[in-house]
């Protein structure tokens, strides 16, 4: 582990490679797992304040979902989630071409119809944190899933921290990351 600031990063941010690699997952980390993916109290009150535009983005069925069922839970662990279809599929996912699946969140961003990208543990994915009073935790996931990304991430040499680069600048700051990558250059030296 590597104490960086209120941070605890596993080595594996720095020695693992990773660059998701759509085309061949078809974005199955948004169907697959055993519930929806996390999200806090704030982006709660955030995508409900987006919520309009980012129903345009969503399928009829998936729209259906959101208005009977809420588009958050409590999981068993009393952390909220997205809630997912009977298929598994959170709510938030769109369909796009070549069965590829996308964010409905997201899209309507690159739209420019919102100013919320998508929930952080969908925007840092392979790397899961864990808020404690005093310190954050970083671990990179590990998934069958994921494994064209860490073929393409090997082949083009990019490290877990460097793929999740612009997730990370939004959840710790340009200063926290630029910290990191001179970690990182002192580990190689």
């Amino acid at each position: 582990m590597i104490i960086h600031e209120n941070t605890l990063i596993s080595d594996d941010l720095l020695k693992e490679f990773f660059a998701c690699d759509i085309q061949r997952c078809k974005g199955a980390c948004c169907i697959e797992g055993d519930k929806g993916a996390p999200i806090s109290k704030e982006e709660v009150v955030e995508i409900e304040r987006i919520m309009e535009p980012v129903l345009e983005e969503l399928s009829p069925e998936h729209r259906d979902f959101i208005q009977k069922n809420g588009f958050y839970e409590e999981d068993d662990d009393g952390e909220l989630v997205t809630t997912c279809l009977d298929d598994g599929k959170c709510c938030f996912v769109v369909e796009q071409g070549n069965g590829v699946l996308g964010c409905g969140i997201e899209n309507a961003f690159y739209k420019n119809k919102v100013d919320f990208v998508k929930p952080i543990s969908c925007h840092l994915y392979p790397v899961r944190i864990r808020e404690f009073d005093t310190y954050t935790t970083l671990n990179y996931h590990e998934w069958y899933l994921c494994q064209a990304a860490c073929s393409k991430g090997r082949s083009e040499q990019i490290k877990v921290y460097e793929f999740t680069e612009t997730a990370l600048r939004r959840r710790f700051g340009d200063d926290w990351y630029e910290g990191l990558v001179e970690i990182d250059r002192n580990l190689n030296a």
